[in-house]
C-alpha cells in the first residue's frame, strides 16, 4: 500500500515537522491573513461587547487553561467554564488545542460553549419589557433585541491539534480569528493618564512559527493597540499587556518539547514583547507547568488540562488577580472532574 498510497494522500495529510509537532494543513500565512482581514471588519466583537461589568476600580480576575484536547467528553472544558462564571472571572482564555479535530468533537465544543453562554446569560441578563437584552445590574445598558448581541467571555489562540486533519475551517467558523487584540478600560486616572486600559493580544503560534505575515504586521504596529488620547494629548497609556501563545517559548525541562520557533523568532518575539512592556506572556503546547521572569516579563506556561493527558484531578487552570493598585497575582486552580466510566 505503501508508496501508491502515501503518495495519493500527501497532498492533504497533516504534516509532522522534525520536532514531531503536527503541523496544520492550513498554513499559518493564509490564517493570519483571513483573521486580519476579519479582525479588521469586526473589531468591536472583541473590545466594545466585552462586558466590564467585574470590573471594580480597576480590579479583577481572568482564568486561563490549555489544551483541553476535547473529543466527546467536554467535562473538563464544563468545568473550566463553571469555575470562571462562579468566581465571577471577567473573561477566559484558552492556549490552544482546545479540540481534536473531527467534526463530532466540534459538535461537542460547540454545544459546551452555547451551554456555558446559556448559563452566563441567565446569571447576568435579563429582557426588559419590551423584550432587549440588558444587564441585571444596569437597566440602562441595554444590549439589544438579539440574543448573539451578547459576547461569551471565552478567548481562545489556535494550536496545532486544533488545525490538523485540516480543522481551520472548523475553528474559525466558532472562533473567526487566530490573531487578535482589544482593550479593557480600568479607570479614569487623575495624574495624568487620563482613561487607562489593559491590553490583551492573542498570537497565532500553531504552526511553531510567526510566518512572515504575521511578523510583518507585529512591525507595523498592528497588535500596538497604540492610538491618540485626546484627554491626555498623548498616546493611550496601557497599564497591563498580557500576550497568549499555543506554543512555549522556554522549556520546562529537559523531558519536555523545546519551543518550535526559529532562533531569528525566538529572540524577535522576547524583544517584542519587552517593546510591548508585558507583563505576562501565557503559553500551552507541552503539558507542563512552567514559571519564570526573562527582561522583566514573567512566562507561565500551563499544565494540560484535559482528562486524557492529565487524569487525575490537579492544578491545570491559572487565575490571574489584577488589584486595584495594578499589581499582579496569580494562583493555579484545582480541578476536580473526572469522567465516569
Amino acid at each position: 500500500m505503501a508508496a501508491l498510497a502515501a503518495g495519493a494522500l500527501c497532498t492533504s495529510c497533516d504534516k509532522v515537522s522534525p520536532q514531531g509537532v503536527l503541523m496544520a494543513g492550513t498554513a499559518v500565512e493564509d490564517r493570519v491573513k483571513m483573521s486580519h482581514l476579519y479582525y479588521k471588519e469586526y473589531l468591536n466583537d472583541y473590545e466594545m461587547n466585552l462586558d466590564t461589568k467585574n470590573v471594580q476600580d480597576g480590579e479583577y480576575t481572568f482564568l486561563v487553561g490549555a489544551d483541553s484536547h476535547i473529543t466527546d467528553d467536554p467535562g473538563r472544558l464544563d468545568e473550566m467554564l463553571k469555575i470562571g462564571l462562579d468566581g465571577d472571572d471577567l473573561l477566559y482564555a484558552h492556549l490552544g488545542d482546545i479540540a481534536d479535530t473531527k467534526p463530532e468533537y466540534y459538535i461537542v465544543l460547540d454545544s459546551a460553549l452555547q451551554k456555558a453562554k446559556e448559563r452566563f446569560v441567565r446569571k447576568n441578563y435579563v429582557q426588559n419589557e419590551y423584550g432587549r437584552w440588558r444587564h441585571k445590574n444596569n437597566p440602562y445598558d441595554i444590549i439589544g433585541w438579539d440574543y448573539n448581541e451578547i459576547h461569551f467571555p471565552f478567548f481562545p489562540v489556535v494550536g496545532n491539534h486544533d488545525l490538523t486533519h485540516n480543522g481551520w475551517a472548523m475553528w474559525c467558523s466558532l472562533f473567526h480569528s487566530s490573531f487578535y487584540e482589544f482593550d479593557v478600560c480600568v479607570g479614569t486616572y487623575d495624574d495624568g493618564r487620563g482613561t487607562v486600559y489593559d491590553h490583551f493580544i492573542f498570537l497565532d503560534t500553531a504552526s511553531g512559527t510567526l510566518g512572515k505575515t504575521q511578523i510583518d504586521l507585529i512591525n507595523q504596529g498592528v497588535l500596538d493597540g497604540n492610538y491618540f488620547n485626546e484627554e491626555t494629548g498623548g498616546f493611550q497609556f496601557y497599564r497591563h499587556t498580557f500576550v497568549f501563545s499555543h506554543t512555549n517559548i522556554f522549556r520546562p525541562s529537559s523531558m519536555q518539547f523545546a519551543s518550535t520557533f526559529s532562533r531569528e523568532e525566538t529572540f524577535f518575539l522576547l524583544n517584542q514583547f519587552e517593546e510591548w512592556n508585558a507583563s505576562i506572556v501565557f503559553c500551552g503546547h507541552v503539558h507542563a507547568w512552567d514559571e519564570r521572569e526573562y527582561n522583566k516579563v514573567n512566562y507561565l506556561t500551563l499544565d494540560s488540562m484535559s482528562e486524557r493527558n492529565s487524569p487525575k484531578p490537579g492544578d491545570y487552570l491559572l487565575r490571574v488577580h489584577v488589584h486595584k493598585d495594578g499589581s499582579l497575582t496569580w494562583e493555579r486552580v484545582h480541578m476536580d472532574y473526572v469522567a465516569q466510566k
